[in-house]
């Protein structure tokens, strides 16, 4: 069940990022409602990705800066990279937590032996 949640939460904010992108003023919010997407897709991301998001995390904001000197669509297109990088530091974030919880249950449990 959870998976399914991250994986319509990294669905929504593809799109979110996409659309926000396009069409700057939605009315609310866009920046902190892909890092709460980001949250929950994370919650599930499985541990061989987490270089590559790491990475991406980096990368995306370069990319933006060098898309947005695109004539016509450059802006929209570094704004949907831009977007892009905040889910991915969402999700890179609660993944880094769910690594330290990991290990401070293994710890804890360790301390009785």
């Amino acid at each position: 069940m959870l998976n399914k949640v991250s994986a319509v939460a990294r669905l929504v904010a593809i799109v979110l990022a996409i659309v926000a992108g396009f069409m700057p003023e939605l009315g609310f919010n866009v920046a902190l409602v892909l890092v709460v997407l980001g949250l929950v897709a994370g919650i599930t991301m499985p541990a061989d990705r987490y270089v590559a998001v790491g990475v991406t995390v980096v990368a995306l904001p370069m990319v933006a800066v060098a898309l947005a000197n695109i004539p016509v669509v450059g802006t929209q297109l570094g704004a949907v990279a831009g977007g892009l990088a905040l889910f991915a530091a969402g999700s890179l974030a609660s993944a880094l937590v769910m690594i330290l919880v990991t290990r401070s249950r293994e710890d804890i449990g360790g301390l009785g032996k």
